[in-house]
């Protein structure tokens, strides 16, 4: 034959990128498996009325256990798919620290009863919780070190602003003073819980004592200035200079997400996990202005809606096992009631000793849970902290979370506010409730153009008698050439009163104020007021610097309270 006796080489892969080759296309299909049932599962559940989050849990659940019992086959995460879900945690509470807390709303509650309800119920129920995930009264056979132990009593007392915020909102309570009031607690309240499961995550590797817990609060306090430092002061600025240097498409969102992960690395390096840098680099974002967030945030959270928050809950239901139903029954009742009681117990006590006008709303309120918790939850396994059989029961206790606090929430929530007839100040007003409110409000859009101002020439005496009024500290004076200043009733208590009736308002006025334009989110407004702790500034045009009106933080109030829903 013509060939015969000729060799023809044959190309052949090494057998580990055969092996490779064979892991990817796994990996492929169960990525494209979980994401296809994860989101036709959303459209189902959400036809229901149905949280998205156990719509993509639901999806793991069919294509792990459920399809493993039934055909002996099943989706299997591997190495590929761990890294991604990796990923998904980090910007999964990346986005509950953008979204979910506030940092300097939560500094301006330090001494106030907002802040006072939130430690008793957060230090009651944990206290609570503990009594079932360490063995000082109760023996679960859990098996726990003490710090492993107070993460997950964080995690079963914990609160969910998110699950919260919806059910407020969508009943239009976000602008009464019950929902104010309930959203503001569970601010302050899913924070502390969270630093303390932080912490004690970070702890896990090392041995507890009081310097290690001295160590650990100064590195999580140097971090989180850090990351304030690096997202309000260099982010920003540099995002924009870059921009009008390369002009790269998506630049701001490829180095928000570049950030993130070095920003993960260095709380990892520091000896903190790394969820616990991305919540509080999240957290430090917060402060970013609206225009800056709406240029940087909306690819983002595509992608992470749109895939890893739906892969990274899917994976939930893969891990999920049926053997949780070999737990003792005792056992499974001291989990899902016994923290769940003590968080109603707490908040209640709260807010009680706290004075605030509905307890039993509030207490309600710092009930919602499940998203976050099914988060930690994952951690928590991927630490080896907790086992697949407890790991299963409290997935499924979190779900039930998710399908019945809503309704009580809700519930309390119009019963008290048909109760009570009580005001606000502005201060009542933390700043993370403008996201829920007066998205895409502007200055113009509420700008009262026909109030009349004080001027400066006025008689202090005349001006306390006729202008001013109870839980207002500024207001705008106008000077005899019509430019705005701005006189704080503070500044009265150094002149005697004796000397009010012959001094101007010209002589304590403060000139050159900071001001607002008409075209400006009335968000970043509030977070100019905050930042120079002033409670009105003057609304100028752009281009001629015209006096047009004043914008007041009662101004927002009545906004936040009377907006007519969408």
């Amino acid at each position: 034959m013509l060939f015969e006796g000729l060799t023809i080489p044959v190309l052949t892969a090494p057998a580990g990128f055969l092996s490779e080759t064979g892991d990817i296309r796994q990996s492929l299909l169960a990525l494209g498996l979980l994401l296809i049932v994860a989101k036709l599962a959303e459209g189902a559940f959400r036809r229901l009325h149905l949280n998205s989050i156990l719509a993509y849990a639901s999806a793991g659940i069919i294509l792990g256990p459920v399809l493993q019992s039934l055909t002996g086959w099943s989706i299997q995460p591997t190495g590929h798919i761990d890294l991604l879900l990796t990923l998904g945690i980090f910007i999964f509470f990346f986005l509950i620290g953008l979204d979910e807390i506030d940092i300097s709303s939560f500094v301006a509650t330090l001494r106030g009863h907002y802040f006072l309800a939130a430690i008793i119920s957060v230090v009651f129920s944990l206290g609570i919780a503990a009594l079932v995930t360490t063995d000082v009264l109760l023996d679960t056979g859990l098996g726990l070190t003490f710090t492993e132990a107070m993460a997950l009593a964080g995690i079963l007392s914990m609160s969910s602003l998110g699950i919260v915020a919806k059910v407020l909102a969508d009943e239009g309570r976000l602008r009464e003073p019950v929902g104010l009031q309930i959203f503001t607690v569970v601010v302050i309240a899913e924070l502390l819980t969270l630093l303390v499961i932080g912490f004690s995550i970070g702890e896990h590797t090392h041995e507890f004592s009081v310097l290690s817990l001295a160590v650990l609060i100064g590195k999580i306090a140097g971090f989180a200035a850090l990351a304030w430092l690096l997202s309000s002061r260099i982010l920003p600025p540099l995002v924009a200079l870059l921009q009008r240097i390369i002009r790269v498409p998506q630049l701001s969102m490829g180095l928000l997400l570049g950030v993130l992960f070095l920003m993960v690395d260095a709380a990892e390096y520091m000896g903190l996990h790394g969820t616990l840098g991305a919540l509080l680099f999240g957290a430090s974002l917060s402060g970013l202005t609206y225009q800056v967030r709406s240029e940087m945030m909306p690819g983002l959270r595509s992608v992470a809606e749109g895939f890893f928050v739906p892969l990274f809950f899917a994976s939930a239901g893969l891990y999920f096992s049926f053997h949780f139903v070999t737990m003792p029954w005792w056992v499974m009742l001291a989990l899902a009631f016994i923290p769940l009681a003590g968080n109603f117990v707490g908040a209640f006590l709260g807010a009680y000793i706290s004075r605030l006008p509905v307890p039993y709303a509030v207490a309600s309120g710092l009930m919602g849970k499940g998203v976050a918790e099914i988060a930690l939850l994952l951690v928590l396994r991927e630490l080896e902290i907790i086992n697949e059989v407890t790991f299963s029961f409290l997935v499924l206790v979190m779900f039930c979370y998710i399908l019945l606090m809503p309704s009580i929430i809700s519930f309390a929530a119009a019963r008290a506010s048909r109760r009570q007839q009580s005001t606000l100040t502005p201060s009542d007003i933390p700043r993370g409730i403008v996201r829920f409110v007066l998205h895409d409000i502007t200055v113009q859009d509420i700008l009262d153009t026909s109030r009349p101002y004080p001027g400066s020439a006025m008689s202090v005496r005349d001006f306390t008698e006729i202008w001013a009024t109870p839980q207002q500290h500024d207001y705008v004076v106008l000077d005899d050439d019509a430019a705005a200043a701005i006189i704080s009733i503070g500044m009265f208590r150094y002149l005697p009163e004796d000397a009010w009736a012959h001094t101007s308002l010209s002589h304590l006025m403060r000139t050159d104020p900071p001001v607002a334009w008409p075209d400006e989110h009335v968000e970043d407004v509030l977070q100019r007021m905050a930042e120079h702790h002033l409670t009105a500034l003057p609304v100028v045009d752009r281009k001629s610097a015209k006096f047009m009106g004043a914008l007041t933080s009662r101004d927002i109030l009545e906004l936040v309270l009377n907006r007519e829903r969408a």
